[in-house]
């Protein structure tokens, strides 16, 4: 097979990656080198409450990262991630090549800007909002 672009976003435990992220993204990039992966970009997206608990979490931390690998490594990548006592899930996705060069650059560049009140992204729009009835 030949070297792909992947995306994966890994939820982390927001405990563990509080006290030490360093080592957490260490350990989450030793998981991906360790299956010959490159790692193209990465960095942590989001600190979020979830839907529902997961394994006694209520909170999780998103890292978001690029790497270059054969599609052969994965099954393995995804192995190791289930073994981790740091990465609660994972979800890898091939990137399209039209959109490779956007993503990565993107993720390299760019910081979303959450609402910490609703926990969506703000889009910069100032504009007032149309309430929903549910609101």
């Amino acid at each position: 097979m030949a070297v792909q672009t992947y995306e994966g976003m890994f939820l982390l435990d927001s405990t563990k990656a509080a006290a030490a992220w360093d080592d957490t993204v260490k350990h989450v990039h030793d998981i991906l080198t360790k299956h010959s992966s490159e790692i193209v970009a990465s960095r942590q997206w989001d600190e979020r409450r979830l839907a529902y608990s997961i394994e006694g979490h209520k909170k999780g931390t998103y890292l978001l990262t690029y790497f270059k690998t054969d599609g052969s490594h994965l099954k393995d990548i995804v192995a190791d991630c289930h073994l981790s006592d740091l990465i609660l899930r994972e979800l890898i996705l091939k990137v399209p090549a039209k959109l490779e060069e956007h993503l990565v650059n993107q993720a390299m560049t760019s910081t979303p800007n959450v609402d910490s009140e609703s926990g969506h992204e703000e889009d910069g729009d100032d504009r007032p909002r149309r309430r929903r009835r549910d609101d």
